[in-house]
């Protein structure tokens, strides 16, 4: 597998925010997964002049593109016969799989032309991120891992953080589209690197949620307005994003998904999976996701993670 070096991609340059208008022009980029994620990711790539062709197991949003003009492909495997480079944007290890490998579809190996580029922007087992890439690079393709962070409102605005692994020439063809897509870039080093990085950010997303939720429900507990808790706290050390955004989802109970409970309970236990595979113990992380798994066995699972408040006290939901 080839090498790769760490270093921050820039932005590029042409409309005042540090990007060019359409930098994707001439280019032929497939997008699969079509959910929360991959609908602002496929009409951002459009809107910089590629040509995009859009797949997904679920006909709802494939129509919904259709009929704003993007072009459809029936299974992975016709999608990459037309695309240089396909962007995965799936919910899970297994189906990234079964996108690259076939299943009840052909898959991408059937008909991967030679220089084919796949961009995996969802969060994927590190193991299976190198196996795959493997299989792709033998197959004669590219691999680059380039995971998220900033759920479905960073997609919509084109502000996601991209944590990227690859190789550098591949880093460095993937970089026009993650450029489109991300207010900030950074390789991180191989393969499997970008994976590891989101690893390491589920960790600290999954437990500073699970902080602010304990705050907020002794707070509340103890006779004082968690409204007020945040508002105090935001000017000192506790003050973080998390503190911002999903603290105010709490305080009003509305916990409508940009990153559902399911999905950062199994971003917690790839994890802790790879911290068990280098023998490492992540108790805390451990913990945390014991909460998950209670609300998501309520039937909670659908929500916004930081419902996670719900685990610790009664917390109402908006009416």
């Amino acid at each position: 597998m080839r090498n790769g070096t760490g270093g921050e991609i820039g932005d590029g340059a042409g409309d005042g925010t540090g990007r060019a208008a359409t930098p994707l022009v001439g280019q032929s980029i497939g997008v699969i997964g079509l959910g929360l994620m991959g609908c602002p990711i496929a009409r951002h790539l459009r809107a910089a002049g590629a040509a995009v062709t859009v797949h997904s197991r679920s006909p709802d949003p494939v129509a919904a593109l259709a009929a704003e003009g993007f072009a459809t492909a029936e299974t992975p495997a016709a999608l990459a016969a037309c695309c240089d480079l396909v962007v995965l944007v799936v919910t899970d290890t297994a189906a990234v799989e079964t996108v690259v490998q076939g299943g009840d579809a052909p898959g991408l190996l059937e008909t991967l032309r030679p220089g084919t580029l796949i961009l995996d922007m969802g969060t994927t087992a590190v193991a299976a991120t190198r196996a795959l890439a493997a299989t792709v690079e033998a197959a004669g393709g590219a691999w680059v891992d380039a995971p998220v962070s900033g759920g479905q409102v960073g997609a919509e605005q084109a502000t996601l953080t991209v944590m990227v692994g690859g190789a550098d020439d591949d880093v460095a063809r993937a970089r026009p589209v993650l450029e489109v897509l991300g207010g900030r870039v950074t390789h991180c080093g191989d393969v499997g690197a970008g994976q590891v990085t989101k690893a390491a950010n589920q960790v600290i997303v999954g437990l500073t949620i699970g902080a602010v939720a304990e705050a907020f429900a002794l707070a509340r507990r103890a006779g004082v307005d968690p409204a007020r808790v945040r508002e105090a706290l935001m000017g000192g050390f506790a003050g973080s994003r998390i503190l911002e955004l999903h603290g105010q989802r709490m305080i009003d109970g509305d916990f409508t998904p940009g990153a559902r409970m399911t999905v950062q309970r199994k971003d917690m236990a790839q994890a802790l999976e790879l911290a068990h595979q280098t023998g490492l113990e992540l108790p805390a992380t451990a913990l945390n996701k014991t909460l998950y798994d209670g609300l998501i066995e309520a039937g909670d699972g659908a929500l916004d993670h930081s419902a996670l408040v719900r685990a610790l006290d009664a917390w109402p939901a908006r009416a």
